[in-house]
């Protein structure tokens, strides 16, 4: 069975929030549990209260949705309503799910909020026993214009490259390149399997095949270890 979603709507036209509000609530699986014209109030209530999904404004008085989007916690996904596409590429930049362009036509936002579910049915796996707790065991990540499903066991390595990473898996001929912060990818990455063993560098533990002083091998590549990072790389090593 689908998860009910918690969907928030912030947005300074009434217009807009009452079109989506009765689009929420005409959609199966969602519940509106807010609604904000103030994007202030709604940075008050993030701190107290748990969302899966925001529908948020980009263009709002003194703080706009790409400033809000930074503080939102990295399991809430966000989608973006504006009227200009300009802003679509800066969206994904602080890892925005889904960008809609006003006016949102109700087929549109059903796709949107379809691809939501189908992220959180694959990624979120209900722990036997244990009410509203999760099992996350692989993240989505935007590359070429799709969602793809990476498993945490499957990731070798992953590498920083300024905006961007490259995720580097088992079975992949050539890296996954998405539009990503390393330190977003650390916040999200389980710790008790990855370990950041350089500015530039993200390794999978169980994929470590030889440490030196300054450098461990992952799938036969050379990775440096940054100075930064060498206490943590010794004391894995030390706990292996």
């Amino acid at each position: 069975m689908n998860r009910v979603l918690r969907c928030w709507i912030i947005d300074d036209e009434p217009l807009a929030l009452s079109l989506l509000e009765s689009y929420i609530q005409d959609t199966p699986h969602l519940e509106l549990t807010g609604k904000y014209n103030n994007p202030a109030l709604a940075m008050e209530d993030l701190l107290t209260q748990k969302v899966d999904l925001i529908f948020l404004d980009i263009q709002m008085p003194r703080i706009n949705g790409m400033e809000l989007a930074h503080m939102v916690p990295s399991e809430t996904k966000i989608v973006f309503i504006t009227a200009f596409k300009e802003y679509a590429l800066e969206g994904y930049r602080v890892n925005a799910f889904d960008y809609l362009l006003k006016p949102v036509s109700y087929e549109e936002f059903l796709t949107t909020c379809k691809k939501a579910q189908d992220w959180f049915d694959a990624v979120l796996k209900e722990v036997p026993g244990q009410k509203n707790v999760h099992k996350v065991d692989a993240i989505f990540v935007k590359s070429e214009h799709q969602l793809i499903s990476v498993s945490f066991k499957d990731i070798l390595y992953i590498e920083g490259l300024k905006d961007y990473i490259k995720i580097y898996t088992i079975n992949g001929r050539r890296p996954l390149i998405t539009l990503e912060s390393m330190k977003r990818m650390k916040e999200i990455l389980p710790c008790s399997l990855f370990i950041r063993v350089h500015r530039s560098f993200i390794v999978q533990k169980n994929k470590v095949e030889s440490v030196n002083r300054n450098r461990l091998t992952v799938a036969n590549r050379e990775i440096p270890i940054g100075r930064t990072y060498k206490k943590e790389v010794l004391d894995f090593v030390g706990a292996k």
